[in-house]
Order: C-alpha cells, then structure tokens, then sequence
C-alpha cells in the first residue's frame, strides 16, 4: 500500500489527525491500529469506576462536538463511545488488528517504509500517534511471577475475577486505584490498598446531566461551545501552582488538606493520607469517593509499598502480612520510555537512541534525525493542569501546515539538531522552578535518566497552541 500519510494509532491523536485529514481532502492516507477497536486509552481501560479527570464538553473534540454526554466526567464507556463514533467518519482508512513491527526512513526514495502484520505500507509522511499510556508498568515484585490467584493490571482488567466474597490487594493509590478502590471496597469480603506514597486528593464534583440539559445541548451547539470555553479558562488558572506561584500553591494545598479533613475524621489514617511532597508535583486527583471507601469496614489502608509475595501472602515493607486472593496493578505506564521508539528507525538510527537520554523534540512534535515524521502525545506534549485534546489539536495544526508546506515545496522535512536544542533548552528553563522538578516527589512525568521534565508541557495551554499549533518552516534544514 502506498499513501501519502501513515498515522499509527487510532485513539484520540490518531483519530483526531485522520479526521482532519479526510475533511481537507488532499492526503491519501490510512490509520493503522494493533487492537481490535479504536480508542486507544479508552478501549483499553475497562476496570469499575474508570471515567475521564477533565470534563467531557472540553475532553472532547472542538470540531466533533457531542450532545450525548450524560455527566460532567464522562464514564470511561462514553469516551470510548464517543471515540467510536468519531471513528465512522474515517472508517474507510482505519486498518484494525495491524500491528507495526518496524518503520525505516529510506532516504533514497524519501519515504517511510513499514512493515506490519498485515502487510507492507509505503507513505510520504509517518504520524506516530501510538500514545504515551499504552503499556503498563509492572513493579519488580519478588513472588508476583508465582502468585497463586488472578492478578492483572487495570490496563488489563479481567472482568472473569469477581471480588465477591474474596480478599482482594489494590497496588498503587494513583489515578486508577482512586477510581477502582471505591468499586472494589463494595464488593470484596476485604480489600487492602498498598500506599507507596499518599497523593494529593480535591473534590471531584461530578454530577449527572439533566434531560433539559442534554436537550439544550443537542439544540444549541453554541451552549457546549460556550461551556467548553468557560472550563477551558477555569482550568487555566491551575498552572500558576505548578508553576509553584506561592499563594497558587497555598490555595490548591488548603483546599486538598481542607478535603481530607472532612472526609478522613480519624487522625491516625488523615496522617497517612497526608503527602510528603508538595501538592500537584505529582498528578492531582479528583475524587469525593475515595476518602469514605478506605473506611468501609474490610478496607485497610497500608502506608508501604508492596515488597514481596509468599503464595497468597502479601508482605509489606512495613512489615506487616496480608492474606489476598486477588491482585490488582494500579501502577502506572511506561510513559517516559516509548515502547514504540525501538520499531522506528530513521535517517541515523532508532528512535529509542535519540531519546536514550529522554524524549527530546521541536515543537513537542517532530525530532531531528527522523525526515517527514510527526509525534503526536509525545515529548512535552500533555499538560498537567487542562485537557490533552487541546495540545492533540494544535500538533494536528502544526501537522497539516507542515503536509501543505510538503505539496508547495516537495523535498524532505528535518528539523535542525539546533533547532531541536533550543527548544529543549527553553522546555528546561521553563520547567526548572515548577512544583514538578522542585516539589520534593518522583513522578512519572519527569525521566529518571537526565531528571528532565520531558512529558508535560510547563506552561498554559494557549501558548503551547501559540508557540506549536501553526507550522514554521524556518527551523527545518
């Protein structure tokens, strides 16, 4: 097959690209999915409770609006919906159950050559849009490999392991436990939550919309517009914290403390719910569920890591022992290290050599040493503070300027090595006194190669679309 575009993924980068690709008509291209669905992020993760942390009217693509939302977060299920139905307006392009074993830049012909399970695809342009929460993470546990039970991560969730009546262990107390635990504590005879380090919890406010309210949507588009924009400036306001602007920090602190207070009235377990960094260096939690599940009776918070597994005994590195019959990873990603990055071989060598040291790029979009190809979710391009899908949408800006610079001038695109420094060099300014590198934690959002923040973008969401939503050739060699 030979296109002039490859986009590999088909989750909300992927899509959001193909979408924008079919509505200008100037590309031939496809999207090639390893899964059996699109989705990405969303089709993966079906554990209880797994629902969106930014709300749906702003978690959500500007040009596909949607009137179907049934809550200010949407259900992970909704999402996925929503992704689907995204998905029918490019089905013609989307090659599911095709996995990409190797993508090599030929210089001779100036293209991409992939091989992939279900045959080779020649293109002009490669787009990875492969994502950066797509493996999970498992933890160097002795015993977990002998564990005599279901275990699986939340990433990987086995709907055939009912808690019912069983002692069920939750490793980890990020994003996805906050979510499962409060499902989990329902059903399990006991649950036990292994702490590695407490997180940060706000109030979450989630509330069901009303008919007249979904009515008003369908009718107005202008009303969901107007609401996106309005949370879009709300949660603006956030980066001032992590840009570790004193009083910001002060608010966002007292308002979590102020939380947990009102919801933890035991000392000993408000204590160990109590963070020893500072607040929003690593991901801020929404959750008004997680709190009053830890004291369910059968539930027991451990303040320790999981250190080792005896058969059915879960030894902490506190010391204490706990019987489990169930194991559940909620333990994060390779998200620093792209799994992807050693399949992709461009002009010198892997993508995974580039960034031995960390994910580097210009623009949080294309990176020196691999011509004509575009990453979307990759270095600097998340945002800890707003939506996602706005930084999906500028990269897919700057993807499309870059595609009609291609059809005026023909040639190749490779960002200068100077280029790519410069803006790795601002990135690095920029991050040094934010509540990321400063705030006293480890987090997945910084390598623990080179200590760099190398997956946020550290500043507001309109200049990252300022400074990389509009394609500039002037960098480019």
């Amino acid at each position: 097959m030979d296109v002039d575009v490859a986009v590999v993924g088909a989750g909300f980068a992927g899509l959001g690209a193909a979408i924008r690709l079919a509505r200008r008509g100037r590309e031939s291209f496809v999207v090639l999915e390893r899964g059996e669905d699109v989705g990405g992020t969303w089709r993966d993760n079906t554990y209880p409770g797994v629902a969106c942390d930014v709300p749906a009217q702003l978690y959500s693509f500007s040009f596909a609006p949607s009137a179907r939302w049934t809550r200010l977060f949407a259900p992970g299920a909704e999402v996925q919906e929503y992704l689907r139905a995204c998905a029918r307006e490019v089905a013609a392009h989307v090659r599911l159950r095709t996995e990409v074993l190797r993508a090599r830049w030929d210089g001779a012909d100036a293209r991409w050559h992939l091989v992939t399970s279900t045959g080779p695809v020649r293109a002009r342009v490669l787009v990875l849009a492969a994502g950066r929460l797509t493996e999970p993470r498992l933890p160097d546990v002795p015993g977990l490999a002998d564990f005599d039970g279901p275990v699986f991560h939340t990433a990987r969730w086995d709907h055939g392991a009912d808690p019912a009546g069983r002692r069920v262990a939750v490793v980890g107390t990020g994003a996805s436990a906050v979510q499962v635990v409060p499902r989990l504590a329902e059903r399990a005879a006991a649950l036990t939550v292994f702490q590695r380090s407490a997180p940060w919890v706000v109030p979450r406010g989630d509330r069901a919309y009303s008919p007249a309210e979904r009515a008003a949507f369908a009718a107005d588009p202008g009303r969901a517009a107007a609401e996106r924009a309005e949370v879009f400036a709300q949660m603006e306001q956030g980066i001032e914290a992590r840009r570790a602007v004193p009083a910001a920090v002060a608010a966002l602190r007292e308002r979590a403390l102020a939380h947990l207070a009102a919801q933890v009235p035991d000392p000993a377990l408000r204590a160990a719910l109590t963070p020893d960094y500072e607040v929003g260096c690593k991901r801020v939690l929404l959750s008004d569920e997680f709190y009053p599940a830890l004291q369910r009776p059968g539930v027991a918070l451990v303040p320790a890591a999981l250190q080792r597994l005896e058969g059915r005994t879960a030894l902490a590195a506190d010391g204490s022992r706990h019987e489990v019959d169930v194991l559940v990873l909620a333990t994060g990603f390779s998200s620093t290290r792209q799994p992807y990055a050693r399949r992709v071989v461009g002009r010198t060598g892997t993508l995974e050599q580039a960034w031995s040291a960390g994910m580097v790029s210009h623009a949080s979009t294309v990176v020196h040493g691999f011509p004509n190809a575009f990453v979307l979710d990759g270095p600097n391009a998340s945002l800890g503070h707003n939506s996602a899908v706005h930084v999906i949408e500028s990269q897919v800006g700057y993807l499309l300027g870059a595609l009609d610079h291609l059809a005026r001038t023909g040639g190749v695109l490779e960002v200068s090595a100077g280029a790519q420094a410069g803006y790795t060099a601002d990135i690095d300014r920029m991050a040094r006194d934010s509540v990321w590198l400063r705030g006293g934690c480890s987090s997945w959002y910084v390598d623990a190669r080179s200590g760099r923040l190398t997956l946020l973008w550290p500043d507001t969401a309109e200049e990252f679309r300022r400074r990389n939503g509009t394609f500039d050739p002037a960098p480019f060699g």
